[in-house]
């Protein structure tokens, strides 16, 4: 049977299958790039989304036949909870259901995120990304400033890369 993917503003009671999918894709997709022993520490840390970004418009769910498959957005909060500077967003947890990868469901969901963020005024979107997903954003345009390890709770540090970029003039 053939369904239809579609793509939706998330909601406050979406936060457990969000969640659910973010563990199951993290688990999977993550593993080729990062130690086992990193995983373990942060994946329980960094795979429930801030219920705080649910609701507000700026985060959107992928559906196929009902279940949540894909899920990401932007705030005009960085991850840390600190307003961005004006102009300024930042891409929040972007995840995809391992059984829906490389199959363009990403690419389709961020360009919602980017033009949701843009048509807000946001001209500069940045990025904490994966070190898995930074092809990914490169992709989409994303330029990498540099690689990170976040600070995920004491003595639990997580690898990444901060990306950014700019709106399309």
């Amino acid at each position: 049977m053939c369904h239809t993917i579609t793509i939706r503003p998330a909601a406050r009671d979406d936060l457990d299958a969000i969640s659910l999918l973010v563990a199951r894709s993290y688990r999977a997709l993550l593993a080729p790039d990062y130690d086992p022993g990193i995983l373990r520490d942060a994946l329980p840390l960094i795979t429930r989304p801030n219920p705080s970004i649910l609701g507000c418009g700026t985060y959107f769910v992928a559906e196929d036949a009902g279940r949540i498959v894909a899920s990401g957005g932007w705030t005009d909060l960085s991850p840390h909870g600190r307003p961005a500077r004006r102009g300024e967003g930042h891409v929040r947890q972007v995840a995809t259901d391992p059984d829906h990868a490389r199959r363009g469901l990403g690419r389709r969901l961020m360009a919602e995120v980017i033009a949701s963020a843009e048509a807000a005024g946001v001209s500069l979107l940045r990025c904490q990304s994966t070190l898995t997903g930074q092809p990914f954003y490169r992709a989409l345009g994303f330029e990498a400033s540099g690689r990170i390890d976040m600070r995920v709770a004491p003595g639990v540090w997580f690898p990444a890369v901060q990306m950014h970029r700019a709106a399309a003039v």
